[in-house]
C-alpha cells in the first residue's frame, strides 16, 4: 500500500522570516492514488491578517480569532502526515512556513526529501507552459468552479487530481488502486477498459542507401528540435 499526503497551506504573507504565519493547513490522503481521508486546520496566526492576504484565501481575522494556535494542533498534524511522502505544489514555500512554525514550538522539522513537488514535475513535463495549479487543472479538465478563493483543503483536493494525472491518469491509477483481495477499484480511481494490443510487424525488405540516409537525417532533425528520438533505427 502506497500512502501519500497532499498538502497545502494558506498564510498571512509570503515570508516566514518577516513574521508571517500559517492560517490554514489542508491535507488529502492518497492511498494507491485513490483519495481517502482529508484534514483541515484553521489556525489563529497570533497576528493580523493583511487584507491583501484575505483577498487571496478568504480567511479573515474574525474567522480565526477563536481557532487554536499552531502549538495546539502541531501534534495532531504530525500524526496525520506520519512519515509518508508529501505531495506539494511549490514545496519550498509550504515547507518553509511549516518548518518555521515547527521550530517555534520545538518540534522536528520536515525534511525536504519527503516532498514530491508537482510544480517541478509539471515544468519538466510541460516546458514553456504555465505550471500553476489553475493552469494544470484546466489542462487536465479538472473542475475549478469551486475555487473562488485559494483554500488549502480545496487546493489539496484539486492537487490530488492533478498529481494522479501527472502520474499517468486513470490507466496508471487503475492498477495501483485495486485492492489485493477483491480487486475492486479504490475510491476516486477511474475504471477503464484496456486497449487491445496491436502487433506491428517489421517491414521485410531493406531500405535503399538513399532512404537510409534520408531517414537518419530526419532523426537528427527530430533530435535537435525535440531533444528526443523514439525510433533510433531504420525500419
Amino acid at each position: 500500500m502506497e500512502r501519500l499526503v497532499v498538502l497545502d497551506t494558506e498564510t498571512t504573507g509570503l515570508e516566514p522570516d518577516a513574521g508571517h504565519r500559517i492560517v490554514e493547513i489542508g491535507c488529502t490522503e492518497l492511498v494507491n492514488l485513490g483519495k481517502k481521508k482529508t484534514r483541515q486546520w484553521l489556525i489563529n496566526p497570533e497576528r493580523e491578517i493583511p487584507q491583501e492576504a484575505t483577498r487571496i484565501h478568504g480567511i479573515t481575522n474574525e474567522k480565526v480569532a477563536d481557532c487554536p494556535v499552531f502549538k495546539d494542533i502541531a501534534d495532531d498534524f504530525l500524526v496525520f502526515i506520519g512519515a509518508d511522502p508529501l505531495v506539494i505544489h511549490n514545496a519550498a514555500f509550504d515547507l518553509g512556513f511549516l518548518n518555521a512554525e515547527l521550530t517555534r514550538v520545538d518540534k522536528p522539522v520536515l525534511d525536504a526529501s519527503r516532498a514530491i513537488d508537482t510544480l517541478v514535475i509539471a515544468r519538466r513535463r510541460f516546458p514553456n507552459a504555465s505550471a500553476s495549479l489553475d493552469a494544470l487543472c484546466r489542462r487536465f479538465r479538472i473542475d475549478l468552479s469551486q475555487r473562488v478563493t485559494h483554500g488549502a483543503l480545496l487546493d489539496t483536493d484539486l492537487l490530488a487530481d492533478v498529481y494522479v494525472e501527472l502520474m499517468g491518469g486513470g490507466q496508471f491509477s487503475l492498477a495501483l488502486g485495486m485492492d489485493a483481495t477483491d480487486r475492486t477499484p479504490a475510491p476516486g480511481v477511474a475504471v477503464e477498459r484496456p486497449l487491445p494490443v496491436l502487433e506491428i510487424k517489421r517491414r521485410s525488405w531493406p531500405l535503399s542507401a538513399k532512404e537510409a540516409t534520408e531517414h537518419q537525417n530526419y532523426l537528427e532533425f527530430l533530435k535537435k528540435k525535440a531533444n528526443v528520438v523514439r525510433w533510433p533505427e531504420a525500419l
